[in-house]
């Protein structure tokens, strides 16, 4: 099978797990911050706060900026489930943006239309969730210039976007943005098994999270509220979580770095090759904005009769290619509609999701696969 998506792992990754595991420290020791460092030396964003999963990366961002029990965040409908299941963690209400019909991504005029009707109502959100699908970049500039007319923070999901560049800036940066999150699972851009990181600029939100990711407890004699008692002593600030990422992850994660712009290269010079391939197949690429560099976490098409995606995808992977769909709109899915959200409500979306199909795209895919996946498209194709 042609996995559409799957980790690359060299033998200095290999060694640099081992060599943790000889050492003597297994977490909590001097592999995270150094990724952290990595990171943020590449993004050009000031603090890095490396957890478990991007998940946790998305709860502890909400939750520094504030969102709790009465409060509204809006993200995508066209996302993986994480990024509105963070809003409801911190007590929150969710509600979507729709999404440009053409990229997939939160459309600013939606965006403007929905904060006007909110402002009359008195019902803004306290934060908006723009989510960079295939590590296509959104119109940040648009969405934060929106957002800041109305005093909204802003977090960017860029869970598959590392790596990528948005008007002159590395996404991650936090240029357009409150907090970013990455995600490093092994499917996207770089892996550190599982794991993720929330970028800031801010060093109180960078302070906050970083204690939401370890129950709450600070050892940092400056946050001490009382006396403190020696090198045993520590105290709960904060109902916190045990998000920490671990020193295996982190050296995974360090390691891969050094191959980042590799990654992102191969990425794209496949992306260009599948776009040479599919001159002739009454399918649409969803593109970049202009002016931007993709990371290519994912390449979707969209297919000019949405009525064959079954048959092409029952057909795909029975050749043993694993052709995706990316993704089911979250407000239709069974939990979300026991909230009240129904189809219909962000028809641009829906239409999206109806018409799309992710061909495989990882590192290791080869020149032969990817003609074979495309002629295999084509003759499954009605």
């Amino acid at each position: 099978m042609i996995p559409y998506g799957r980790q690359d792992i060299n033998q200095a990754d290999i060694d640099a797990v081992i060599k943790v595991l000889k050492s003597d420290w297994l977490t909590q020791g001097p592999q995270v911050p150094a990724f952290e460092q990595a990171v943020c030396n590449y993004t050009g964003a000031r603090f890095g706060v490396a957890v478990n999963s991007a998940t946790s990366a998305l709860h502890i961002a909400c939750l520094a900026l504030g969102v709790g029990k009465g409060d509204i965040v809006w993200t995508s409908p066209i996302t993986f489930v994480a990024s509105a299941n963070c809003a409801l963690y911190c007590g929150a209400d969710i509600d979507f943006v729709d999404v440009d019909a053409t990229t997939g991504n939160m459309c600013p005029q939606a965006l403007a239309d929905k904060l006007a009707f909110a402002a009359k109502l008195g019902r803004l959100p306290k934060v908006i969730i723009a989510v960079h699908l295939c590590g296509h970049s959104c119109d940040m500039q648009a969405i934060a210039k929106l957002a800041q007319e109305v005093g909204v923070q802003v977090i960017e999901d860029a869970s598959h976007a590392i790596g990528g560049h948005y008007l002159g800036h590395k996404v991650g940066c936090c240029q357009y943005s409150d907090i970013t999150v990455f995600s490093f699972h092994p499917v996207k851009i770089i892996t550190s098994a599982e794991g993720g990181m929330a970028m800031t600029n801010c060093p109180e939100l960078a302070s906050k999270m970083a204690l939401l990711r370890s129950h709450g407890i600070t050892k940092t004699p400056e946050q001490m509220q009382r006396p403190n008692e020696g090198d045993w002593y520590y105290e709960q600030h904060e109902l916190g979580y045990n998000y920490r990422m671990t020193e295996l992850q982190a050296a995974l994660g360090l390691s891969q770095m050094a191959r980042l712009q590799e990654f992102v290269q191969t990425r794209n010079k496949l992306a260009e090759q599948y776009e040479q391939l599919l001159e002739d197949v009454p399918v649409t690429r969803v593109s970049p904005l202009v002016n931007s560099v993709s990371s290519y976490h994912l390449f979707i098409v969209r297919l000019t009769d949405a009525t064959q995606r079954r048959h092409i995808f029952d057909k795909l992977r029975a050749l043993n290619i694993q052709v995706h769909v990316h993704y089911f709109p979250v407000h239709l899915q069974p939990y979300y509609r026991k909230l009240g959200f129904t189809q219909g409500q962000h028809p641009k979306a829906e239409a999206f999701y109806n018409e799309i199909l992710s061909l495989p795209l990882h590192p290791a895919l080869s020149q032969p696969q990817q003609t074979y996946i495309v002629d295999c498209l084509k003759k499954v194709m009605l």
